[in-house]
């Protein structure tokens, strides 16, 4: 059975940084595409980031392009998303989630397994 765990959320003022991690256990990490995906109260899930299953190639929402970067170690089983310069508008519980296959998605439907989310919160 495919579980990803999340850690590293929290509550930051605007302009601070955190890094999420997600650790998946039960399948091989190494050879599907990642992705992060957030939902703030009251809107839909929505597309953060995305990895391929080597790390080569990766994809940004236009919202978060410039301050957040994902990556993964393959060696650590370990997907990270970095997020500098976190606005208000950042504020959401994000999920990590992952593909049956190796290439990039952008639409939470083309992920089979998902995390239970850590909330991140960003102060004015």
């Amino acid at each position: 059975q495919v579980q990803l765990v999340e850690s590293g959320g929290g509550l930051v003022q605007a302009g601070g940084s955190l890094r999420l991690s997600c650790a998946p256990s039960g399948r091989t990490f190494s050879t599907y595409a990642m992705g992060w995906f957030r939902q703030a109260p009251g809107k839909e899930r929505e597309f953060v980031a995305a990895i391929n299953w080597n790390g080569y190639s990766t994809s940004y929402a236009d919202s978060v392009k410039g301050r957040f970067t994902i990556s993964r170690d393959n060696a650590k089983n370990t997907l990270y998303l970095q997020m500098n310069s976190l606005k208000p508008e950042d504020t959401a519980v994000y999920y990590c989630s992952s593909r049956r296959f190796i290439g990039i998605a952008t639409i939470p439907s083309e992920y089979a397994y998902w995390g239970p989310g850590t909330q991140v919160t960003v102060s004015s």
